[in-house]
């Protein structure tokens, strides 16, 4: 049986303790809390595997725009013009797409499928496709040749067989893992070799955050505050991250909310020694004023 999820964080309201997160944290250098072999579904925290896959597959993407197909964007102007710039790469168009239509994270915008935060991974996809010679047509499909690959890569860096197939809210397939597999897999990016797909990966997160997240995402934020990190955000309270130095961590909320995760993964950073309280501070509000906090464990 797999061990109980344990206290992530809490929530302080005036001194009370209002609530409680439950969770897993998986750290690759010993500790964490819960049960780090828990099998979940990574969500959008699987994205740099999945491009790191698509390199191997013969994607010839660098810099903001590879970042951009490691991306949860905010929808933003620019997000959505590189998009079309991986298609266009490609001889296509955001009519080839076939993720969910959806408006921007952040700010105005049409809903559409170029807004929608998966866009840039989805533009990727369909680039890799005609990279490799397969056919775009059904590339959600978890048979086409696109997602085996996808698939054989996540297993290669997690270390774990993949247990479930779901299908993920961009309606691409979502490969599941455990929280220890998804923190092994970004050890595996942040400790490449530069010239490999995940060292390329590595070093277009590190190297354009706004392409991953947006201005003043948390995600985006870490990764401008420390130095080397690889970190990815997902949906139902999910995020991993990792230093140069292979230590790496992976939580994720059982109840699904993203509330607690900047506190959990300030408070891992803060441990390891980068000093990032202020970015994971999340307060608790009475009457428009601050009587409390969300306070990691």
């Amino acid at each position: 049986m797999p061990n109980p999820a344990e206290p992530l964080a809490t929530v302080i309201r005036s001194g009370f303790t209002e609530s409680v997160h439950l969770g897993h944290l998986a750290l690759t250098d010993g500790g964490g809390l819960g049960d780090p072999d828990v099998v979940l579904l990574p969500r959008s925290s699987l994205k740099p595997v999945q491009a790191a896959a698509m390199l191997r597959a013969g994607l010839d993407l660098d810099g903001e725009l590879l970042a951009l197909a490691a991306a949860s964007h905010s929808g933003l102007p620019f997000h959505r013009a590189g998009a079309e710039r991986i298609l266009a790469g490609a001889g296509l168009t955001a009519d080839d797409l076939d993720n969910t239509p959806d408006l921007p994270l952040d700010g105005p915008g049409p809903r559409d499928r170029l807004s929608q935060n998966c866009s840039g991974k989805h533009a990727a996809m369909i680039a890799t496709c005609v990279a490799a010679g397969w056919d775009i047509a059904g590339y959600r499909d978890p048979a086409h040749p696109l997602q085996k690959a996808i698939r054989t890569h996540v297993e290669t860096l997690t270390g774990d067989d993949v247990a479930h197939v779901a299908v993920d809210g961009c309606g691409a397939p979502l490969f599941s893992c455990t929280v220890a597999g998804l923190a092994r897999a970004f050890a595996a990016l942040a400790t490449a070799a530069p010239d490999t797909p995940e060292g390329r990966v590595a070093a277009a997160v590190r190297a354009h955050p706004e392409w991953l997240g947006g201005p003043g995402r948390a995600v985006t934020r870490f990764l401008q505050a420390v130095p080397g990190l690889v970190a990815k955000d997902g949906a139902e309270g999910v995020f991993a991250g990792a230093l140069p130095d292979g230590r790496a961590f992976a939580v994720t909320v059982l109840d699904g909310s993203a509330r607690p995760v900047p506190a959990v993964v300030a408070r891992v950073l803060a441990g390891w020694g980068h000093p990032v309280e202020e970015i994971g501070h999340t307060p608790v509000l009475g009457h428009g004023v601050e009587v409390g906090a969300v306070q990691a464990v």
